[in-house]
């Protein structure tokens, strides 16, 4: 198929690379280049960077509805529109473009986990298991019919880096088999279940404080729902510090307080038992093993974090 490709982050890139393996890609469409790191230089996303070493044309609107956008849709002439995590809502007109219309790949098990950020929400609330569903776009948020889904489970350790990681490529897989069923006419559209819709919004960088009077079963998720970003912090001694790689264990203490130190990490008194953080990472300093960390800032009992 001839093909418009709208996505911006390094999520999206899979898809694409499958896309200009398989299909005539026409456009690629994504987000302007925007400031990065410490200089703050223009950067620009990973698929501008696969597009134009694959020769394709690019372009990057500010708006999705400035009128030379949908000028550069309709010559491009696709006769589909694959979208992933472009990052701008789509108006009908745009939509409209395409006869077959626009395919989206979207990273959880559709109702479940509609809006920006499905990955980091479903790894933060504990779940099993997550998934990538095949929809087609409507005018409303993630709420169109579904043409496939593959649900992945989510281990202790996950973090939303890493179920990016595991997500991405099934996403393409699951796109070319949907562009193919399409083709075959072999696919039936589902429409899915609103009453059962629950949403993951984006997140915001405050959302990284650690709130130690929560079970640690819910410290641990929130922790790597947070990696790789906002990150998770607390503040020690009025610092703050970044939280990698938790566990949940049983034990008790005050919320926050500091039982000790030791190989496996850093064992911090919730809610309702314990988490050993084990990785941490001070402002300005590299991220490395709490143990580490502490030999060289010992970290006594009965330290309260957060405080």
């Amino acid at each position: 198929m001839r093909v418009v490709f709208m996505g911006s982050p390094r999520f999206a890139v899979p898809a694409l690379r499958a896309l200009i393996d398989r299909h005539q890609v026409a456009l690629v469409v994504t987000q302007p280049d925007k400031p990065a790191g410490r200089g703050r230089e223009l950067a620009p996303p990973p698929i501008k960077e696969v597009a134009l070493a694959a020769g394709l044309p690019v372009t990057q609107p500010r708006s999705a509805r400035a009128p030379e956008f949908l000028e550069a849709l309709r010559a491009a002439a696709p006769e589909i529109c694959v979208v992933v995590a472009y990052g701008k809502i789509l108006p009908p007109a745009v939509l409209a473009v395409a006869p077959r219309g626009c395919l989206n790949i979207h990273g959880s098990l559709l109702p479940r986990y509609r809006g920006a950020a499905p990955i980091q929400w479903a790894v933060l609330r504990g779940e099993p298991e997550t998934g990538v569903t095949i929809m087609r776009l409507d005018e409303g948020m993630d709420t169109g019919p579904t043409l496939l889904s593959r649900a992945v489970p989510i281990d202790e350790r996950d973090t939303a880096g890493s179920m990016y990681d595991k997500l991405a490529p099934i996403g393409a897989d699951l796109l070319l088999a949907a562009l193919d069923g399409l083709a075959r006419g072999a696919l039936r559209e589902t429409p899915q279940d609103h009453g059962a819709a629950s949403y993951a919004p984006m997140l915001r960088k405050e959302q990284g404080v650690v709130t130690w009077a929560r079970p640690a079963c819910e410290v641990r998720d929130h922790i790597r729902g947070m990696d790789p970003w906002p990150v998770a912090s607390t503040l020690l001694e009025g610092a703050p510090l970044k939280l990698f790689a938790p566990e949940s264990r049983a034990g008790s203490g005050g919320p926050g307080v500091v039982l000790g130190v030791d190989a496996a990490g850093l064992h911090v008194a919730c809610g309702e038992g314990v988490c050993v953080v084990g990785e941490v990472q001070a402002a300005g300093k590299r991220r490395m093993p709490a143990a580490a960390f502490a030999a060289g800032r010992p970290m006594r009992a009965g330290l309260v974090l957060g405080a």
